[in-house]
């Protein structure tokens, strides 16, 4: 059993599917990638997914490995940059994590603010799911991240510097396009697409909105990207509430309406570990009300037409 084994298997379960995740995610065959699969239930001992039409799922013995085969790739993760780290001792480093899609609107206030430092140290930036970027906090391999408030770290600490509204996503020419605003219970009926668990923070939102709106809609599909959630609305001609920030990400075949009355939103917090004693992040925590005065142009505006 090696390590990418276990990068594919990982990969495969987060996207519901070899295909997807042969093209999007590992960039390589999709032929390949399910021998490398096959090689690992082989070694293992055991089917670690069941395959149908519709995707992949994760079989009882896939859900116990999957934790298992997270934390691996981390310590080894965590094993290669303290060896780098270590080559390195005269380098000051920082480590800036984002949301995925969130570092199209906050990098660049986020180096603003760390502007006078970026000469004298190696900035690294990544874009990871926020349960992942609340682990690479927790074991010091980021300093700081652009996320949702993940419960279950207490190590953590988080400031809110952005608090977003939802908006209703769908393709370009559903009937609801009509509507300037869409009463959230002109959905009953549709496919609707929903949040994973990877998507913790933003599932909740949305099922408390749903259930106030005294809605009971089971999700068609679930997703954990909004790369996913976009191609999944123009595929199935579904409709999904998703955060604003989503507006980052519209196809021409898909577009979005604020909803009726008002809105659920979500959060968007700088979290840190407590016990990180860098003087970068210090400095950082000292200005962050910075973001807080100047919140992206996204934040301003809703489309209405595309």
């Amino acid at each position: 059993m090696e390590l990418r084994h276990l990068k594919y298997f990982i990969a495969v379960a987060e996207e519901g599917s070899l295909t997807v995740a042969a093209e999007k995610r590992l960039h390589t065959a999709q032929p390949s990638l399910s021998r490398q699969i096959r090689d690992l239930e082989y070694e293992v001992g055991t089917p670690l997914f069941t395959r149908s039409v519709q995707g992949v799922e994760l079989t009882a013995a896939g859900r116990a490995f999957i934790d298992h085969a997270r934390l691996a790739v981390t310590q080894a993760d965590a094993a290669r940059d303290a060896a780098r780290r270590a080559a390195k001792p005269a380098n000051k480093t920082f480590a800036i994590g984002f949301l995925m899609g969130q570092e199209i609107n906050w990098l660049a206030e986020a180096t603003r603010i760390i502007a006078s430092d970026l000469p004298n140290i190696e900035l690294t930036v990544s874009s990871q799911y926020s349960p992942d970027l609340a682990e690479a906090l927790s074991s010091s391999r980021l300093d700081l991240a652009f996320m949702r408030a993940e419960p279950g770290w207490p190590e953590l600490d988080y400031i809110t510097i952005s608090s977003e509204p939802f908006v209703m996503i769908m393709p370009s020419d559903h009937r609801l396009t009509k509507h300037k605003k869409v009463d959230i219970r002109e959905i009953a009926g549709e496919i609707f697409i929903g949040a994973s668990d990877i998507a913790g923070p933003m599932r909740r939102k949305i099922e408390e909105y749903l259930a106030a709106n005294n809605l009971d809609i089971k999700p068609a599909h679930r997703i954990h990207n909004l790369t996913m959630a976009m191609s999944l609305i123009a595929s199935t001609r579904g409709v999904a509430i998703l955060p604003m920030y989503a507006l980052n990400f519209l196809p021409w075949s898909v577009t979005s309406r604020p909803l009726k009355g008002t809105p659920p939103t979500i959060d968007l917090v700088v979290g840190y570990k407590k016990s990180n004693t860098s003087p970068i992040l210090k400095s950082f925590l000292s200005r962050v009300d910075q973001l807080k005065e100047k919140p992206p142009s996204l934040s301003s505006k809703v489309i209405l037409k595309r």
